[in-house]
């Protein structure tokens, strides 16, 4: 064992957004030494395509939202005209362009983290690959030089997220997945994307809002596997109303073939053959634990991914690990609540187990999804005793200009106590809303405070406090209509 003045007192693997958090946090609170171990601090292609930031800020969240804005151009243009704007057109799509400042703009972010997310908080950041060594210590091996080194730790955060799953089937080689999608040199006239998450639905309606033919592929006979059933039915709707997306069901590739001129045929194993310049899977996400050489410290895994408990402690009493590699909920703002708490429980004497209810969400499809809460589903199979609001409608910027796209708003109660216990959206701004809808109902929000609420007028989110016509309900978890 190293000197004490050697040794770390919380040492992380994994500079995303858990493992920024908790390092950044512990810092604060007076832990006296403290680093984040990470392959890359420039994003870049493979093999890393993320580095410092994570998933989100490189190959995420953050440049998929960049990509969200360009795609909706085409449609707020395509309304001008019933607003009288004559003559305006979306012109023509520079991939290039956009690639260009893409790019800039993740480098300005990586910057950030280095040189003040972290730098400024003291935390040491180390450029390499990390790995356990036994559980005080974590065997580093430098990006810069090859060179390997050991590091010893009172406490090691793993905190590396997860990795694009693609099946074994015979032409996979040449799939890409949200890693590479961010790096495609043009952008593709026609793809086909697998699978029915909501990763898959958000490249297909971005990419078709730019101009690209999509078919999505999905071997269920529904997408969205989890989210309120009337949300999916309603995604459905529209996107089947999008001119450039074509949603097969029921069908699951069975071969990738590469043609003489670069474009791609995918055989469905009922048959069906679709042709195709690029191939994207994305049907799930794995743990990324493959090098972290876990069995030196006897930390079990589940899979490809690290079990923990409420305080995010693995089987390991000194490790812990956050975020995705946990498979708990792969959202960034819970990764972030995760490593925050870890870091107020190890280093700010106080006792923060996670908490994981009532996480609000968004879908960034065209039109959005916003959702906290149980789904109508799951609240009849909780609590039996249950009303549900909703609404269906054509929001006034997409009616005035004759625009076909609608709304949905969707509330779930809770009979024995009242509370909202769900909500869920269809609208573009969905995002947005939610995140104000959240704190009303992590609250505890009966459905007499939302009536008690006045709306804001003229919004669509003014249809949250005046449906007070129950649609139907459930008495003993059977449907009872109105």
């Amino acid at each position: 064992m190293a000197d004490n003045n050697d040794e770390y007192d919380l040492l992380v693997i994994g500079a995303g957004s858990g493992g920024v958090r908790a390092s950044r946090i512990a810092a604060g609170h007076g832990a006296k030494k403290v680093a984040v171990i990470e392959p890359q601090l420039q994003h870049g292609v493979a093999p890393h395509y993320s580095a410092i930031g994570g998933t989100c800020v490189n190959v995420g969240c953050v440049p998929k939202k960049l990509m969200v804005f360009a795609s909706r151009y085409p449609d707020e243009i395509q309304l001008s005209s019933g607003f009288g704007w004559d003559g305006a057109t979306a012109g023509s799509f520079q991939w290039d362009k956009f690639m260009e400042a893409k790019n800039k703009e993740i480098s300005r972010l990586n910057r950030v983290y280095k040189d003040f997310v972290l730098g400024k908080a003291g935390v040491e950041i180390i450029e390499g690959l990390g790995s356990l060594n036994g559980k005080n210590a974590v065997d580093v091996k430098s990006t810069a030089t090859g060179e390997t080194k050991t590091l010893q730790a009172k406490n090691i955060l793993i905190a590396v997220g997860g990795w694009p799953f693609k099946p074994s089937i015979p032409g996979i080689e040449h799939a890409i997945t949200s890693n590479e999608i961010f790096y495609l040199p043009t952008q593709p006239k026609r793809i086909v994307i697998v699978g029915g998450g909501y990763i898959a639905l958000e490249f297909a309606c971005i990419l078709a809002g730019l101009g690209t033919q999509v078919d999505v592929v999905y071997r269920k006979d529904l997408f969205l596997r989890g989210f309120d059933m009337d949300v999916r039915l309603h995604l459905k709707e529209e996107m089947e109303r999008h001119p450039n997306i074509t949603l097969h069901f029921k069908m699951n590739p069975k071969e990738i073939v590469k043609k003489d001129d670069g474009s791609f045929t995918v055989t469905t194993e009922c048959g069906v053959s679709l042709e195709t310049d690029v191939v994207m899977y994305a049907t799930g996400r794995t743990g990324k634990i493959e090098n972290l050489n876990l069995d030196s410290a006897g930390v079990e895994t589940k899979g490809t991914f690290i079990p923990v408990n409420d305080y995010s402690q693995t089987n390991v009493d000194n490790i812990y690990a956050v975020g995705d590699v946990t498979d708990r909920m792969a959202l960034t703002p819970v990764a972030l609540m995760e490593g925050h708490r870890l870091a107020d429980t190890l280093f700010g004497g106080k006792d923060r187990p996670v908490d994981h209810k009532m996480v609000a969400s968004a879908v960034f499809t065209n039109p959005e999804i916003g959702s906290i809460g149980y789904t109508e589903e799951e609240a009849v199979e909780k609590f039996q005793n249950v009303t549900i609001y909703k609404t269906k409608f054509r929001a006034m910027k997409v009616s005035f200009p004759g625009g076909e796209s609608k709304t949905l708003f969707k509330l779930i109660v809770d009979d024995a106590t009242q509370k909202v216990v769900g909500c869920h959206m269809v609208t573009n701004g969905a995002g947005e809303m939610m995140q104000g809808v959240a704190v009303a109902i992590k609250m505890g929000a009966t459905k007499e405070d939302f009536d008690n609420t006045i709306g804001i007028h003229p919004t669509s989110a003014e249809e949250l406090v005046t449906m007070r016509t129950p649609s139907y309900s459930y008495k003993d978890g059977v449907k009872v209509e109105k």
